[in-house]
């Protein structure tokens, strides 16, 4: 059986997309290579066993395990002579190709796969192979059906390292400020940032202030106001629109609080910064 399908340059998934994808189940011997590919390569074998050759080592392989050809790297490959493989394979690139095969613990130096918990990946490959009946959203399948194995992969792997106490500090404030930027139009409290992070609530609190010179309470009061400074531009939005769209359900509570913040009214601030209505 062989299942090979090549898909042209995607225009539409920038970030990770697929070039091909294929399912075959190999002869004695069949081999491939010496050869470098111009994308990122992962095959993941289903039954049987093989070697793969890269960078002058011989890695001998079976069900449940795969490789990574990376990008103009030579590899080799060959099914066994006994016991030939039957695997899956998907070609693809993008930006977050990389990133998301790291996170997996798969590089160039370290090439191999481990996946044995069930059979998701060859129902994934099964998927795309059945997806030609999707016309219209046929690529957006394809593409969440890469992420879905890639994903797979990701959660198997190896733990992420230990980090060092003041990275690990910024990691917490990032979080703090991603979690403001999403949803600042809520009613959000402090307990909800804390919770959704993990940590307690003082020692979270002490932390920011620590990294960032204020509160995260401060912070995010100042970004919501900065965010409705610029909503203000909008001369279709009201006073009151502008205040439930920062996350404040009273427009007199947000006016005293945008004043405190930017020195003036937000009426006044309109005028002054955008011209009378």
């Amino acid at each position: 059986m062989l299942v090979l399908e090549y898909l042209p340059r995607s225009k539409q998934h920038t970030e990770l997309h697929l070039t091909q994808f294929g399912m075959e189940d190999c002869i004695s011997g069949h081999y491939f290579g010496p050869a470098v590919r111009t994308h990122y390569l992962l095959h993941y074998i289903f039954k049987g066993e093989g070697i793969f050759e890269v960078g002058g080592v011989r890695h001998h392989l079976r069900k449940g395990q795969g490789f990574l050809i990376c990008p103009h790297v030579v590899t080799y490959y060959q099914a066994d002579e006994v016991n030939p493989w039957s695997y899956g394979w998907v070609g693809f690139n993008g930006t977050l190709a990389e990133p998301l095969l790291m996170q997996a613990g798969l590089t160039p130096s370290s090439p191999i796969l481990h996946y044995d918990r069930d059979d998701r990946i060859h129902q994934y490959l099964q998927l795309m192979a059945q997806s030609r009946q999707s016309h219209k959203a046929r690529e957006t399948r394809l593409t969440g059906l890469l992420y879905l194995m890639l994903s797979l992969l990701v959660e198997s792997g190896p733990e992420e390292p230990t980090v060092q106490r003041d990275s690990r500090a910024e990691v917490y404030v990032e979080q703090v400020i991603d979690f403001i930027e999403m949803n600042f139009s809520q009613k959000i409290t402090i307990e909800d940032i804390a919770h959704l992070i993990g940590l307690n609530r003082s020692y979270l609190c002490s932390l920011f202030k620590q990294q960032m010179n204020i509160s995260i309470q401060d912070y995010l009061i100042r970004y919501r106001m900065d965010m409705a400074a610029k909503m203000l531009g909008n001369t279709e939005l009201s006073i009151g629109d502008i205040a439930r769209s920062v996350g404040y359900t009273d427009p007199l509570l947000f006016s005293k609080m945008f004043k405190k913040v930017k020195g003036a009214s937000p009426k006044h601030y309109r005028s002054e910064a955008f011209g009378p209505n």
